[in-house]
């Protein structure tokens, strides 16, 4: 799903006011949900990065980010996601890049395929058990932080810097999943994504250490000027066309499509015809790529991101630190 506008208003217009009723009948079953888990220890060392909000704010790449820094220290490192936006539903499964696709698995978790050994299971429990008898040494989940039924030993909470948390209500009249005091009463940390506009850290600060970055592109060598049409299928995707731009791509044309969307082939002939007609190339986020089959990708250009942080060495040093006692 996309954003709806009032998502992001400051002030509650008459839609927030509306839907206040049913946030408070989701809070409720947000609420009973924890009081009746049961929540259950993985036997290695959990990381869960997630997010207060619903949509993208990041949380893959910063997955990534402490995967690739602990596994060069030597820990044998597993992934763990539900792989929203898949058909593997049942048992854990480990993700093969050569053989899965997006709607098998999601598309998240072939993005983290490519950096270790991934099991998507919406039973998280299950997952993490199947993780260990691998031979994972930690894991890192990428989301399922409103999750109950497993235990996490360390818990980020991923915030986008220029939206922050919306109208600050509940779904549906927001997009908070659950209250902020709630997340952070059991998260250990913030990341700060992109330029804090909202002012979060002074909010978060009082309460958890908080980190910044920011999404700086791969392989970004020679592209400024360069002709796109854009198009993403993400929570928000004006961040998307803002990195672009910012990254000095001339973009002809945005088209935006709901979050996770699978493309169809209609969909893609329209966008071939509009990027011929304007004499551009086509440009889309990594998760939209991997969601096209293989042979749809031919001339459509992935534009992955990394971090760039403000404080490498204090993040690296808090992982550190967190990780000791175990």
């Amino acid at each position: 799903m996309k954003y709806p506008n009032f998502w992001g208003k400051e002030q509650p217009d008459w839609r927030t006011k509306a839907l206040l009723p049913a946030s408070w009948v989701y809070h409720a079953g947000h609420r009973i949900r924890y009081a009746s888990s049961r929540p259950k220890r993985a036997g290695v060392p959990v990381i869960c990065v997630g997010n207060v909000t619903v949509g993208g704010a990041g949380k893959t790449p910063v997955a990534i980010y402490i995967a690739d820094y602990l596994a060069s220290r030597g820990i044998n490192i597993n992934f763990l996601s539900r792989g929203y936006g898949g058909r593997q539903n049942f048992s854990p499964t480990l993700v093969d890049g050569d053989r899965h696709t997006a709607k098998d698995v999601g598309d998240e978790p072939l993005i983290l395929a490519q950096h270790g050994i991934t099991w998507v299971s919406p039973d998280r429990v299950a997952g993490a058990q199947r993780a260990v008898a691998n031979g994972a040494e930690l894991i890192v989940m990428d989301d399922g932080f409103q999750n109950p039924g497993l235990i996490k030993d360390l818990s980020i909470l991923i915030f986008d810097g220029e939206f922050g948390i919306g109208n600050g209500a509940l779904l549906p009249a927001g997009p908070l999943r659950e209250p902020l005091f709630n997340a952070i009463s059991r998260a250990h940390a913030a990341i700060i994504i992109g330029d804090d506009t909202q002012n979060l850290e002074a909010t978060l600060a009082t309460t958890l250490p908080v980190f910044t970055a920011k999404f700086v592109p791969i392989g970004n060598k020679g592209k400024t000027g360069l002709p796109v049409v854009a198009f993403a299928g993400i929570g928000r995707p004006d961040k998307f066309f803002s990195s672009l731009q910012a990254a000095g791509y001339h973009i002809t044309a945005k088209r935006s499509f709901p979050d996770h969307h699978h493309y169809s082939n209609s969909d893609l002939i329209a966008l071939r015809s509009e990027s011929r007609k304007l004499g551009a190339k086509l440009i889309t986020t990594e998760k939209d790529f991997l969601r096209l089959k293989k042979s749809e990708r031919i001339d459509i250009e992935p534009f992955p991101v990394t971090l760039s942080w403000s404080e490498k060495d204090g993040f690296r040093a808090f992982l550190d630190k967190k990780l000791e006692m175990y």
